[in-house]
């Protein structure tokens, strides 16, 4: 027997719930606007915006996992350890508050 989902277990899988929550985060928000034109590590992301390191990671693996922002490279360090320089995959957001549900447009990066 199935079970039906109540309201707050969908909004739990809702994408674009969960992208409206990514960019009402100030830090995601912040990270990712601050990649649109040029690409950065997490490592010039939490020196540029002040955000504390271990956050940067957070939240990019967060934006990475709703494909937001995008690994753009992999570069490799005068030791010998790789490191990722991501990019955000979106230009601008529009979110639009109407019954019943918010709709949200994203406009790809160039």
């Amino acid at each position: 027997m199935s079970r039906k989902l109540t309201l707050p277990q969908l909004k739990k899988y809702d994408i674009t719930q969960k992208v409206i929550e990514a960019l009402a985060d100030s830090e995601s928000r912040a990270i990712l606007f601050s990649i649109i034109r040029k690409g950065n590590t997490a490592a010039e992301l939490s020196d540029k915006l002040k955000i504390p390191l271990s956050s940067v990671y957070k939240k990019l693996a967060d934006l990475e996992e709703l494909t937001l922002i995008e690994v753009e490279k992999w570069m490799l360090s005068d030791k010998g350890r790789k490191y990722k320089v991501y990019r955000s995959r979106i230009s601008k957001a529009d979110i639009s508050i109407k019954k019943p549900e918010p709709v949200l447009t994203l406009l790809p990066n160039k």
